[in-house]
Order: C-alpha cells, then structure tokens, then sequence
C-alpha cells in the first residue's frame, strides 16, 4: 500500500475543495437570510458548539492516537478491524454520555459558552434552544470521524473527503425545507441540518467501510470491558497527552466566544464569514496535507524507511507553502471585494463586509502557520509521541491569552484574529525546534531557495493585484448587478494566477518533470 503523498493530498484537497465551494454556497445564503444580526449570532454560537468538542473526541486526540495504532495492524486485516470495532464502541459511549449531559444542561453550557448573551434574554434563549437542536452533531461526527480515520489508513481518502460535502448539501436543503417548518425561522432550520446531515454522514461512512471490508459495530458496554483489550488500553493511553492538547485548542476557540459574547451584535458574526474565507484554503491545504501525511509516515516510520519518511515531509511543506503563501497574498490584497462580492446582499450591510474584510486581513496573515502546522505535527503523531503537541500547545495558550489581554481592549474583535495569527506562528516556531532537536527532519539549499522563491514572487503577485483593484474601480468592475460584480472579482484573481504562474516556473518552484510525475503517478 504505497502511496504518493501528494496525490493523496491532492485526492483529499479535490473533495475538500468542493465542500468548501458548496461550503460558501450555504455561507452566501445564511448571510442573505440571517445577516449579521441577534439570530446569527444565536446560530453561529450553536453551530460552534458541537464542533467545539469535536476535536477533542474525535478528530483531535481519539484520532491521531487511532490512525498509527490502527496502521501498524493492517498486516492483519481481521484484527485490525476488532480493534476498530473496540475503539468505535469505546469512543461512542464516553461521547454519549458527555452528550447527554450536555443537553440536560445546556443553560449552563451556554453561559460558560457566551455569558454576554445573558444581557440579552432573547438571545441567550435562542442559542440555548438551538444548541440542543445540533449537539446530537458531536456523536454523530466523532463516528464518522473514527470511520474516516479507517478508511484513510486503507488508502480510500476520497469516501472519507466527501462527507462535509454532505453536510453543506443538507445545511443548504434545509434553508429551503425546513424552514417552512420551523415557523419561517431560518436559524432553527439550520440548526435542524445540521444534525440531519450527521445522519446521513454516518450512513454514507458505514457503507463505505463495509466496501472496504471493514464491517465496523458497536459492542456492548459489558462486554468491552470484558476483554480488556491491551490495544485498546494503549489507545487510551495515548490518548491522554492528546486530550490535554485538544482541550488546550478548544479553550482557545472557547475564549473566541466568551471574549466575542461581550462585544456588540454583529462580531460574532464578522469574524465567523472572515474565518469560514481563512478555512477554505486551510481546509483544502492544510487538512489534506494533515489526513494523507499521518497514515503515510506512520507506515514508514515502522518499517524503518525514515529517508522516504523525510523526503515525503519536505514535499509536503513544499507543496503547503507554493499554495497557501500565494492565497495569503490574495486574500489580503482583495479582502474587501472578496466579502462584498460574497455575502453583501439582502441582511448583509456594507457596514458587515467593510468589519469582515478587516478580520479577513488579520486572519490571512498567519494562513501559512497553520498550514505548516497541519505538516510538521504528524512528525509526532506517527512515533506516538502526543506529549510534544501538548507542551507546544500549552505554550501557544498563554500566547493567546496574553495577546487577547493586549489587543481586546484597543481594536476589539480584530485583536482575536490577529492573535491567532500570532500564534500560529509561534506553533511553527516551536514545531520546527523540536523537529531539529530529535533530527526528525533534514532541509537544503534547494529547499530554502524554493521557500524565499515562493514568499517573494507571492508577495510582488499581492502587490500587482491590489494595485489592478484599486486601479479597476475607475472602471466600475464591482458595480453592477451580482453577475458583473463577480465576473469583475474573478478577473483579479485571473490577473493574480497569470502574474504568478510564470514566475513558479521562471524560479523553478515547480519544473514541468514535476508535474509530468505528478500525472503519471497512479
């Protein structure tokens, strides 16, 4: 089961690219239908939620504790799939219970959540309500999540890349079908998607694991403590550094909402469109870098093929930095066409794109750091080690509340996107001293001459970009109706592609042999 890096990268980032188109899609009606106001606000507190723990039960320490321990047992199929079979069963009833706990109090959830909402009764209620309405989202999606997790091992990462193509498919459904429903409330019937599509997700994830041969079940309670599994008592071994880690990450975003629920009405909104711009290259990048690498180097790494190990790691921070340095330089020389193009129609102000852009900006500048991220902590994950991603993201912690404490009080909302920014890049930092430290991973001329490459022709690509925006507003090229406004935006995204492109070739960042292995590789 050899397989390319980058074609699985580019397999994951295909799918994960049309989620996030149908992503924006859903984000455009939202911001059409709900604005930027109090039931937005309430929405996007309840969407948060759910995807709150996420990471900590599923895709976060469950997952990077899973997928190695998972991959060295593929020798064995049968027994590789007992010990999926004993990790789902595990995963489900310690996320049921945390589940249903959480709806019995969920008044309180949400007042450690937003405790601004609490000046604002109709508010706090309707988060409340809403946030009961997507919780049963968690168990659903830490499921999949583990599924996928299979799946991805196995080398099918485009089942697994799919599913939040499903989830965006259901939110824009039930816009349209269930809100009829709910009262003509289109914030419920988001709410009601959302946890539709965690179904669905599920169906779609246990019929793909069943093709592969993975016909995955939830054991009985009794009878998994029965056996006593030694894998699974490592599994959650590992596991420990890692929740520590992912509980580090969520109370960061927990922060983002408790700081947020104190500003005016709106900010929670502005930086959730901004941030949901800053996640499509993060997520089509940085995510498929993340899924392809781990399996990948987890392999490798037990067969004691540590060259290939590092040469597929040096090609993977290549491939994140030739994308994600030229989109930084495109979001922050069009930040305001970009969300005025997007979402300013029907409730969406000119007020709301103008404060959006802004934390587009902010955001965009640390979009390389978390990409580089998503490639050098598999580093870890694939040796078992969990307890170096706990320590750097203990550090980044106090980072965060230390920038929040020094940015809230003089540019508000912005001071939060700007700290994540921050941040990620003192996680690269750290990620790269330890990676030197243990000698995990080797660089070269060639490699430094690409990445200067790279951030000098993104940044003069940016420069030539905002000069033809500002340059083309004498021509009303934003103007218009919807179809002339964006046919004017993609002719400056066109214009980036063209200066760019050229100059990717002319500083040999990628050769034509590059690409024709990339094609021939199967």
């Amino acid at each position: 089961m050899r397989l390319s890096v980058i074609k699985s990268i580019v397999t994951v980032g295909g799918w994960t690219m049309v989620s996030r188109v149908l992503g924006f899609v859903r984000d455009v009606l939202i911001a059409n239908f709900l604005g930027a106001g109090m039931i937005a606000d309430a929405f996007f507190v309840a969407f948060k939620l759910p995807n709150l723990f996420r990471s900590l039960f599923a895709e976060g320490a469950f997952n990077v504790a899973f997928v190695p321990l998972f991959s060295e047992k593929l020798d064995d199929k049968e027994k590789a799939r007992q010990f999926a079979i004993e990790s789902m069963s595990a995963l489900f009833y310690i996320v049921l219970i945390f589940s249903a706990l959480a709806e019995i109090f969920m008044p309180y959830v949400i007042m450690i959540q937003a405790p601004g909402f609490l000046n604002d009764p109709e508010k706090f209620s309707t988060a409340t309500l809403m946030s009961r309405i997507t919780f049963p989202y968690l168990l659903l999606v830490s499921l999949n999540s583990l599924q996928s997790g299979v799946l991805n091992s196995m080398g099918f990462f485009a089942a697994a890349a799919l599913t939040p193509v499903l989830l965006n498919l259901t939110m824009i459904t039930a816009l349209f079908a269930f809100t009829p429903l709910c009262g003509g409330n289109y914030g419920y019937a988001l709410s009601y998607g959302v946890s539709v599509a965690g179904i669905l997700q599920l169906v779609w994830l246990i019929w793909q694991t069943r093709r592969a041969g993975m016909n995955l079940g939830i054991i009985s309670l009794f009878k998994l403590i029965k056996r006593k599994s030694a894998d699974l008592k490592t599994l959650l071994k590992r596991i420990i550094p890692g929740v520590f880690g992912s509980g580090i990450y969520q109370i960061n975003l927990y922060l983002d909402t408790l700081f947020l629920s104190f500003l005016s009405t709106g900010a929670v909104s502005w930086l959730y469109y901004a941030n949901r711009l800053y996640q499509l290259p993060v997520g089509i990048i940085g995510a498929a870098i993340g899924t392809a690498l781990l399996p990948i180097l987890s392999r490798q790494i037990k067969s004691g093929e540590l060259d290939a190990a590092r040469q597929n790691l040096n090609r993977a921070i290549e491939f994140a930095m030739l994308l994600s340095v030229p989109a930084t330089a495109g979001l922050i020389a069009l930040d305001y066409p970009i969300i005025s193009v997007l979402f300013e129609r029907g409730e969406f102000s000119s007020l709301a794109s103008q404060n959006t852009a802004y934390a587009l900006t902010a955001y965009a500048l640390g979009l390389p750091a978390y990409i580089l991220t998503k490639a050098l902590a598999p580093v870890f994950y694939a040796r078992g080690d969990t307890k170096t991603p706990v320590k750097i993201a203990l550090v980044a912690l106090f980072g965060y509340i230390a920038l929040c404490a020094i940015f809230l009080p003089t540019i508000g909302y912005l001071g939060i996107a700007f700290a994540c920014g921050i941040v990620a890049w003192i996680n690269v930092c750290q990620y790269a001293y330890q990676i030197k430290k243990h000698k995990y991973h080797q660089t070269n001329k060639q490699f430094w001459k690409r990445m200067f490459a790279i951030f000098g022709s993104s940044a003069f690509m940016g420069v030539c970009v905002r000069f033809a925006y500002i340059y083309s507003t004498r021509f009303n090229w934003l103007e218009g109706n919807q179809l002339s406004r964006f046919t004017g935006l993609i002719s400056l995204i066109v214009i980036g592609g063209i200066i760019f492109t050229p100059l990717m070739f002319m500083f040999k960042i990628v050769t034509i042999a590059d690409l024709k292995r990339l094609i021939k590789r199967k």
